[in-house]
């Protein structure tokens, strides 16, 4: 189970407590990092790092001690401290004669159907250019409403892996391993070393700490294999500290925990499934059926309409499914609970005739374990 002869394209998650010291970057662990990637890279495989540490970096750079908290102030500490963590990327690297490019990231790019294809087009011209990526939330314009809302860039990680079709996501921790238990009030705790399954007690035992500067835990990083489970992408959870712990895991050596991956669905399907919706419509039970038999949406079992939204928009259906929708929230007021023959005479000849098909709907419970 631990063959990755397979990978071609791996992403690698660095963590806030692994790449920090009390003088801000740890060069000397992202200098074997970068080492570690090298070898990865000569092996043919393509590397995306997604990295955490900005806010640390900004905090630590204006003196501040404790965490950072307040919106307006993560956002000058991530103004500050990101320039300084490239300048740290850019270094090492540079070392070993690896170009880097920077990617800034807010969940806008990754919902908007056009800004997500741009960004996949540029991450492809990227890798075919031997360019290593280096990806980061852009915390520095996030709103009080976005603000940090990857997950300290666990979420972030996986959904760029299920993007752009990775075969492997390694995160890179201060933990060995998932446990059975919390093994900071459980001694008889024990490490996993394949997890098959994301069951419910694994769920529970995982724990919610952060640190100072980063807002991670346990729970992040299970959020962030259920996405790339989901999109056919392995998942190993592994201590940063490990000597050559990238290559020794693309070797098949059992460091820390290994998620096996489910079976991947399209990647526009993936990409309507993590979307946030900019919308709720309320469907009768006659549409839910429809749905549920993959058939297309039609305004007559529509029942109401929520939010404000465009054609082509990502909208929720109940609490069962996320669909692309041919209409605006405006049309859509006008089509409540009629048939669809009346869509032509209300919105013209040119109006499509179904809400949503098939093809461009995805049921929520797709995403669970």
């Amino acid at each position: 189970m631990r063959d990755f002869t397979y990978c071609k394209r791996v992403v690698v998650k660095i963590g806030t407590n692994l790449l920090s010291s009390p003088e801000g970057v740890h060069v000397e662990f992202l200098t074997k990092v970068a080492r570690d990637i090298c070898v990865l890279r000569q092996k043919g495989l393509q590397v995306i790092v997604v990295t955490s540490g900005a806010v640390g970096m900004g905090a630590r750079e204006l003196g501040l001690n404790g965490k950072v908290s307040k919106i307006n102030m993560r956002q000058a500490c991530a103004a500050i401290g990101q320039p300084l963590l490239m300048q740290s990327y850019r270094s090492v690297f540079g070392k070993e004669g690896v170009k880097i490019a920077q990617l800034l990231l807010t969940p806008e790019v990754l919902n908007n159907r056009k800004s997500y294809l741009t960004l996949r087009d540029s991450l492809e011209t990227l890798l075919s250019l031997r360019v290593l990526p280096i990806v980061n939330e852009n915390d520095s314009v996030s709103t009080s409403e976005i603000g940090n809302a990857f997950g300290e860039n666990d979420r972030l990680s996986a959904l760029v892996a299920s993007k752009i079709d990775a075969d492997l996501l390694i995160l890179m921790t201060d933990i060995d391993a998932l446990y059975d238990a919390d093994p900071r009030i459980n001694r008889n705790a024990k490490p996993l070393e394949i997890v098959d399954e994301l069951t419910p007690e694994i769920l529970a035992a995982a724990g919610s700490a952060g640190s100072a500067h980063s807002t991670g835990g346990m729970r992040t990083k299970l959020d962030a294999v259920k996405i790339a489970r989901r999109a056919g992408c392995r998942v190993v959870l592994a201590h940063g500290n490990n000597e050559r712990v990238l290559e020794r895991i693309i070797a098949g050596e059992s460091l820390g925990t290994l998620f096996l991956a489910r079976p991947r669905i399209k990647n526009r399907k993936r990409w309507i499934l993590y979307s946030r919706p900019e919308g709720f419509l309320r469907i009768d039970e006659g549409a839910v059926r429809a749905l549920r038999e993959h058939r297309s949406l039609l305004p007559k079992g529509l029942s109401a309409v929520e939010g404000d939204f465009s054609t082509g928009a990502v909208v929720q259906v109940n609490d069962m499914a996320k669909i692309i929708s041919n209409f605006s929230s405006a049309e859509l007021q006008k089509l409540i609970g009629l048939h669809s023959s009346r869509i032509t005479e209300i919105l013209g000849k040119e109006a499509p005739a179904v809400i949503a098909r098939p093809e461009e709907t995805v049921f929520i419970d797709e995403r669970d374990e």
